[in-house]
């Protein structure tokens, strides 16, 4: 199942699941079926009610089409109208730093670290840990904000990322897959001077308006059978920059969540960025950077496509 947020024919946004080259407009339909479980809800409210609404989404699907466009329920595929699928976070995306061996490498050797010199990384006990404010939400086909002003050196991050489905504290890496919701792909745009000219802060350089593309839309937990074996791709301009497997990351999607979830709720609707592979900008020779009027394009296997040009501010 593919959830989306779209604009509505009123501009406002509406939560839908995609049905072919169609959305079904869930904000007109769920509240008219009966019982009436959801009414002027958002994609938060509808993850944390999946519980209860879960047959009446299924139920959609397979619904008339005369009902459906006799509700104004049936809405055409249209890329411009899509927003973030979850356009409004209740907290800060959770990220996961250096989470790739080659990555971790690339990023210690741009920014002149020592242990640029010693043998490639392993498996970190414990996980380093950042957030990107909810500001940052973009779109998966809107535009990046490019200010010369405030940074020069905006940076290409794709990621894999996790939708919480289920609250819980303390998680057990063999109960994890039983709190995922879902999968989106994810672009941790980056301000790479902005980074380093707080240290090892990477909060404020990550937390840019408009720096966190996700989308194109939730895809179902049952939908992925291996989140820890899927291909990811970042392409600037038709150019290939990243590829590699989410096997490649050095802790997996259970023990992601076994380590944010300890002593700290997660709860239905966060988003957890797992990572991104080596490729990024900031680290080749010479460094790239992303240049009002490009077009990047980010790619995770059975997910799909998020593509959001550059455009000065």
């Amino acid at each position: 199942m593919r959830l989306v947020t779209f604009k509505s024919q009123s501009g406002e946004p509406h939560v839908g699941v995609v049905r072919g080259q169609e959305i079904i407009d869930l904000t007109l339909w769920l509240p008219h079926q009966e019982p009436v479980l959801l009414a002027d809800f958002d994609m938060v409210d509808l993850i944390a009610a999946i519980p209860e609404v879960w047959s009446q989404v299924s139920a959609a699907l397979e619904a008339n089409e005369i009902a459906l466009k006799g509700a104004d329920a049936l809405v055409p595929m249209d890329e411009s109208r899509l927003l973030a699928p979850i356009y409004r976070p209740r907290k800060n995306v959770f990220c996961l730093g250096r989470n790739y061996a080659e990555h971790a490498a690339e990023s210690s050797r741009a920014f002149g670290e020592a242990a640029a010199t010693l043998a490639p990384p392993q498996v970190p006990q414990y996980p380093a840990i950042f957030t990107k404010a909810t500001t940052t939400i973009n779109a998966p086909y809107g535009e990046i904000p490019y200010d010369p002003q405030v940074t020069e050196q905006l940076d290409w991050e794709a990621e894999l990322a996790i939708v919480i489905g289920k609250a819980g504290k303390n998680i057990k890496r063999e109960d994890a897959m039983s709190h995922i919701f879902g999968y989106m792909v994810l672009n941790d745009v980056s301000a790479r001077d902005i980074q380093k000219r707080h240290g090892a802060q990477f909060f404020k350089g990550k937390s840019l308006d408009g720096t966190c593309p996700i989308g194109p839309w939730i895809v179902t937990a049952g939908e992925i059978e291996d989140p820890d074996n899927l291909e990811l791709w970042t392409r600037v301009n038709g150019v290939e920059k990243q590829h590699d497997n989410t096997s490649s990351m050095l802790i997996d999607v259970r023990g992601i969540i076994e380590a944010l979830s300890l002593g700290m709720t997660l709860e239905p609707g966060d988003i957890i960025a797992t990572g991104t592979p080596a490729g990024v900008g900031f680290a080749r020779t010479p460094p790239e950077y992303l240049q009002p009027g490009d077009v990047v394009e980010c790619e995770v296997e059975k997910i799909g496509v998020i593509r959001n040009g550059v455009a000065e501010a």
